[in-house]
């Protein structure tokens, strides 16, 4: 029987040891597209499914080394960008991707951008805006929450999809802005907190491009994919809660 090849997704990520966000996140929602994660820890974090009590980033020599293993072995469809843990790393990630365009310039890039978790607790060591900066310029896709864009400075990347969890209202409008216009998404606001909702949605959307579907297409079902996971989302401790990103799995009582 011959085996069914999976596009990958190179992902840069911190590790969650509460398993709800970062790279755990990442590996189960781009699992859950059909494709295959190749994941590069870009920290290691002290945090439960509500806070961030510290980040340690991972040494940018050592990130280098991995994801150049891999792209010499696997062909990579898509990078999904998590938090890149210092300055260093964000460089070393660029790095990376430069000499992947060199090869592929159309390669898809989905980055998320984010400052700091839900309560404010920094992910980055330094200044977190400067950190990402490189990796902004490099971006097929930014997908970021409403705080965060206002936090960014301007910057000219193809794609942005801003999400609406953070505003108020019924409903959660996120905003497409693309090269040849825009395009809203609404869904009902479900109640309650997430953790690693933001995680899950940009990687669903790296899985969808390395498949090799046009961004809208893929912003379009990423998006169903997440409000999926989100409303079958489940408890392992008081506060956030964990996005099902099984869906064919049923909730337990």
């Amino acid at each position: 029987m011959t085996a069914t090849a999976r596009p990958s997704v190179l992902v840069f990520a911190g590790l969650d040891p509460s398993g709800g966000a970062g790279i755990a996140a990442d590996i189960e929602a781009i699992a859950a597209q059909g494709a295959h994660a190749l994941p590069v820890v870009t920290a290691l974090t002290v945090q439960d499914n509500n806070r961030v009590h510290g980040v340690e980033p991972v040494d940018p020599a050592l990130l280098l080394r991995q994801a150049q293993a891999l792209a010499q072995a696997v062909p990579i469809g898509a990078v999904k960008l998590g938090i890149p843990g210092s300055g260093a790393n964000a460089a070393a990630i660029a790095q990376v991707i430069t000499r992947l365009r060199a090869a592929d310039p159309s390669l898809p890039v989905v980055l998320d951008p984010v400052l700091a978790s839900g309560h404010g607790d920094a992910l980055v060591r330094g200044d977190a805006v400067a950190a990402l900066r490189p990796l902004l310029a490099l971006a097929s896709l930014v997908a970021t929450n409403l705080p965060d864009a206002q936090a960014h400075e301007p910057v000219a990347c193809p794609h942005r999809l801003v999400t609406g969890g953070h505003a108020d209202g019924a409903r959660v409008v996120n905003r497409w802005h693309g090269p040849h216009g825009t395009r809203e998404w609404s869904w009902p606001r479900l109640p309650g907190q997430f953790h690693g909702s933001g995680c899950t949605l940009a990687a669903a959307i790296a899985g969808q491009l390395a498949l090799g579907r046009p961004m809208e297409t893929a912003l379009d079902l990423a998006q169903r994919y997440c409000h999926q996971a989100l409303e079958q989302a489940y408890a392992i401790a008081p506060g956030q809660l964990i996005p099902n990103r099984h869906p064919w799995t049923e909730r337990t009582a």
